[in-house]
């Protein structure tokens, strides 16, 4: 019997199952409930076209390992998924400083970036994240080509394709993104790969939040190659990458500080795998009874007079920030500007982690579980509580 028969015999069983990797993400979500169902024994690239732009991985298979074959042809996930460490104990580094844009030697940084983290391609579609790059190249579901999953009733099935114009009807395979489980075991996935851009640079502005939201709309309807912002700390930092003539124009009509490579490389990477000075002070917070929420906002929703400290990317439309404000109180201030919050890290998740859904959203929801997990064996709670 092979990975995939084992597994569907498992789920044939109708025992609640907890489908897991590597566990780099069992923070998020509701509590992880039933029998553990690793996914690691689906390992391995399928089929690599590094001139179609497509990979097809084992949904068990190292993000580190399938993101090491892409480089090797000067390829990558766009979206930049979160690559977390499952013990939680990667370096740090800080928000690059305004003296730290000079060509000082390496060793004056406050830290040196994330190590590379732990998380399967499986978990990285279950759980949806997507990294700085996210609202400039798109999210985990605009890559996803198609995918092989076990439902509830152990069958497999096959969505999709390798290329965009294979998808017909109703996209199945990108319903899966974000999921986080809930509707079926995927146990092979065909992602979309990009080029990495020729050029890279990393620009530093000075500005309170209001004035780094409205000067990121205003690029944001302008021509320029960026691809990645954040705002922290009175601190605007905006990535410029694509071809090098295009990078060099945009640097010299943006201005700023330009802040080395040496140090804007790890700074990205922090961000990206939270194991940046803001993601690691909003552990601490967690452990102190604070929660870190994840905005999803309008770009051009105005600051929030929130209580806690703030980070913003994706020009505007993530924001996180850390506080010990009444889950109810932050939900409705956030739907005040149009947006949604979600609990990211926390000790008590009794107010839900993702946002409420409204009656008819709940039902569809409902029957898409009926009809992919008429047993309710797949990560039970993970989602919403009822389901």
């Amino acid at each position: 019997m092979d990975a995939v028969q084992s597994l569907q015999a498992r789920v044939r069983e109708g025992r609640p199952l907890c489908i897991q990797g590597h566990g780099s993400k069992r923070f998020y979500g509701g509590a992880p409930q039933g029998e553990v169902l690793s996914t690691r024994s689906l390992h391995g690239v399928l089929a690599y076209e590094p001139s179609e732009l497509y990979v097809t991985a084992a949904a068990g298979t190292p993000l580190t390992e399938l993101e090491a074959l892409l480089a090797t042809c000067g390829q990558h996930l766009a979206f930049e998924p979160p690559r977390f460490a499952e013990a939680g104990g990667a370096s740090t580094s800080a928000t690059p400083s305004a003296a730290a844009t000079s060509a000082a030697p390496a060793t004056t940084l406050n830290g040196t970036g994330a190590a590379a983290g732990t998380g399967t391609v499986g978990g990285m579609v279950a759980a949806g994240l997507s990294g700085p790059a996210r609202g400039f190249a798109g999210a985990v579901r605009d890559h996803v080509l198609g995918l092989t999953l076990i439902n509830g009733r152990g069958e497999l099935l096959h969505f999709g394709g390798t290329v965009m114009k294979n998808v017909a009807g109703y996209d199945v395979s990108r319903l899966m993104a974000g999921a986080m489980g809930v509707l079926g075991l995927m146990t092979q996935i065909t992602l979309k790969v990009l080029p990495r851009p020729v050029a890279s640079l990393t620009l530093r502005f000075e500005g309170r939040q209001d004035e780094a939201l409205l000067q990121m709309n205003r690029w944001g309807g302008q021509p320029l190659p960026i691809t990645a912002t954040a705002w922290w700390d009175g601190a605007l930092v905006v990535r410029l990458s694509g071809a090098d003539a295009a990078v060099r124009a945009a640097r010299q009509r943006l201005g700023g500080d330009l802040i080395p490579a040496e140090m804007a490389e790890p700074f990205w990477r922090g961000l990206r795998d939270h194991s940046d000075e803001f993601f690691v002070g909003a552990r601490r917070a967690v452990q102190g009874g604070a929660s870190l929420w994840r905005l999803s906002v309008p770009t051009t929703a105005p600051a929030m007079a929130l209580h806690g400290e703030q980070l913003i990317e994706w020009g505007g439309a993530q924001r996180w920030v850390v506080t010990p404000m009444a889950p109810a109180q932050l939900r409705d201030t956030v739907a005040a500007v149009g947006g949604h919050a979600v609990l990211f890290r926390a000790q008590d998740k009794s107010a839900g982690v993702f946002a409420p859904l409204s009656p008819p959203l709940a039902r569809i929801h409902r029957q898409l579980k009926a009809e992919f997990d008429p047993k309710g064996c797949f990560n039970p709670g993970r989602l919403y509580p009822d389901f």
